[in-house]
């Protein structure tokens, strides 16, 4: 494991917030090699240096940067730039009158493009009935790792374990926990990750990853030439043969995003997964205390999100003392990732006190 002062180090030559930035769970902060990497992108387009606007290379080599924060195999992993989009493909996956199990107040991208199919059971729950709630005929159980409104993160393994129980499929969405929460995507059916906010990559950039088993019932919604499996002799006429890896689920990306996501997760991988957990999750800690001490209890746990009911109409005075914070269905919205310090911390308390 990476040590702390690989953190600090990072901290302190890719990152320049002019803001005491707590909004990583909106978007995070773009490193600096990741900004870099999308001028000089930007720039040689520009020029007219650069055949078809990008690198599909760049884009595998993301791919295999996510692989490795996931802890699966880069053939496991599609790419994409939007969490619905890579929902929809699951939800399209589904026969008519299947149950799809998911937690009240869930996200609107991982339940929505189940629900306007309109011939599909929708059943929801509270976060914490989650696992019990998986009985026979549940088809799918849709939830996020770290809830968005309220930072609460789920019971993994029992979930995970009721439904293996009942033969129900999963979904989790991981884009408010990776990059901060250790990630098995392999223990899921699909995972699929926004990863413009705790991934620091530039907005457009999603993955979707599949099991091989679970591969097999999913449409190919998306097919064209970077679908096969040799993507440049396909380029004219019907695709004749898919990639047999997850690629064949492949959007066409926007390079610019892609770009600067592999710099964005080779960065995250310098610095470790645990290391970032135990930062990240200290510093919620010590806003929580503080909170507390104030009178304003947050939710309560170990996230990297914390929210406090009721604070969220304080947002704007915290705007505009410097303090990027957010509003999500009336909660006070902070969230805590590497740029962050204690002094961060104590900015918001002391704009909160007063």
């Amino acid at each position: 494991m990476e040590t702390t002062s690989s953190l600090d180090r990072v901290r302190a030559t890719e990152f320049a917030p002019d803001t005491t930035y707590l909004n990583t769970s909106s978007c995070g902060l773009l490193p600096r090699r990741t900004v870099e990497a999308v001028k000089d992108l930007v720039e040689g387009n520009a020029l007219g240096r650069l055949a078809g606007g990008g690198s599909h290379e760049a884009v595998d080599r993301a791919r295999v940067g996510f692989a490795r924060i996931a802890g699966v195999d880069p053939a496991r992993v599609a790419t994409g730039g939007s969490v619905a989009g890579h929902v929809a493909l699951v939800a399209a996956s589904l026969p008519a009158g299947a149950e799809v199990l998911a937690p009240e107040g869930e996200f609107a991208s991982v339940v929505s493009p189940f629900a306007v199919r309109g011939d599909l059971k929708m059943r929801y729950v509270p976060l914490e009935g989650l696992a019990e709630a998986v009985r026979p005929g549940t088809a799918l159980v849709a939830f996020s790792a770290v809830q968005s409104a309220d930072g609460k993160v789920a019971d993994l393994d029992a979930v995970r374990a009721a439904a293996a129980a009942h033969g129900a499929r999963t979904l989790l969405d991981a884009s408010q926990s990776a990059g901060w929460l250790p990630l098995d995507a392999a223990a899921y059916d699909y995972t699929v990750t926004g990863a413009f906010k705790f991934l620091l990559c530039p907005r457009g950039t999603s993955f979707l990853t599949v099991t091989e088993e679970a591969q097999e019932a999913l449409p190919v919604l998306y097919a064209g030439w970077l679908s096969a499996e040799d993507r440049w002799n396909s380029t004219y006429g019907p695709v004749e043969r898919l990639a047999s890896t997850a690629r064949r689920y492949d959007e066409a990306v926007a390079f610019l995003a892609y770009h600067g996501a592999e710099h964005s997760l080779a960065l995250l991988a310098e610095v470790g997964i645990d290391a970032l957990h135990d930062h990240a999750t200290g510093l919620a800690a010590r806003f929580r205390e503080g909170l507390t001490a104030l009178g304003h209890p947050a939710v309560p746990g170990t996230s990297a999100v914390v929210a406090v009911p009721g604070l969220g109409v304080r947002e704007p005075e915290l705007s505009r003392a410097g303090v990027a914070i957010s509003n999500r269905a009336g909660n006070l919205r902070a969230a805590f990732h590497l740029y962050n310090t204690e002094a961060d911390v104590d900015r918001a308390l002391d704009v909160l006190s007063r």
